[in-house]
């Protein structure tokens, strides 16, 4: 849920769990692109409704729609990051309001905090990235990659399919690749270490 083309303010809603239906106000921020719902909804399918206990970090948090949704489903941690101040006080307040204690919200560099999580300590990473900052999305990859667990998974959304040669010097692969208007989602996971 980062940034990309302009989208005038509306809302969109918590798709499954315990807060489903649950609207999330998109705020009026130059180019603020959330999820679409059938693309949050696509992966939560991918990786099951249940998320009790799972850890889950969002580095580009947006409106917290997908890092929202993740806690709606079970999981018990989930950090979520944004640097935009204005959204970062949106999504405080609406997980004060659902009574949210599992999810923190802080405002940074969702990079360099990811960047900073104790290795394998994550069961999902969220990255969605500006599609206007190509830079981030390796930065962002490879602290992804040494944060989730072995078993864990990445989801990626970019303005383009990121394939396997692009992926592989990463230590990953993609299981799961869905396209969607400008959006592309990919669920990856680390590759397997072979000694």
């Amino acid at each position: 849920m980062s940034k990309s083309a302009a989208r005038p303010a509306g809302e969109v809603r918590i798709i499954g769990g315990q807060w489903k239906r649950t609207r999330l106000p998109v705020a009026d921020r130059p180019g603020l692109r959330p999820t679409p719902d059938r693309v949050r909804e696509t992966l939560f399918n991918w990786l099951g409704q249940d998320l009790t206990g799972w850890r889950v970090f969002d580095a580009f948090a947006g409106t917290g729609a997908l890092g929202l949704e993740a806690a709606s489903r079970g999981a018990t941690q989930v950090l979520l990051v944004e640097h935009d101040g204005v959204l970062v006080q949106g999504i405080a307040r609406l997980a004060q309001k659902l009574q949210a204690s599992q999810v923190q919200v802080r405002r940074g560099d969702g990079v360099a905090q990811l960047a900073q999580c104790a290795g394998q300590s994550q069961d999902l990473v969220l990255l969605d990235p500006p599609f206007d900052a190509a830079a981030l999305f390796v930065p962002a990859l490879q602290a992804a990659a040494r944060a989730v667990a072995p078993h864990g998974w990445i989801y990626l959304e970019a303005p383009r399919h990121w394939e396997a040669t692009a992926l592989a010097p990463l230590g990953l692969a993609c299981q799961r690749y869905l396209k969607a208007g400008a959006a592309h989602a990919h669920l990856l996971q680390r590759l397997p270490v072979h000694s």
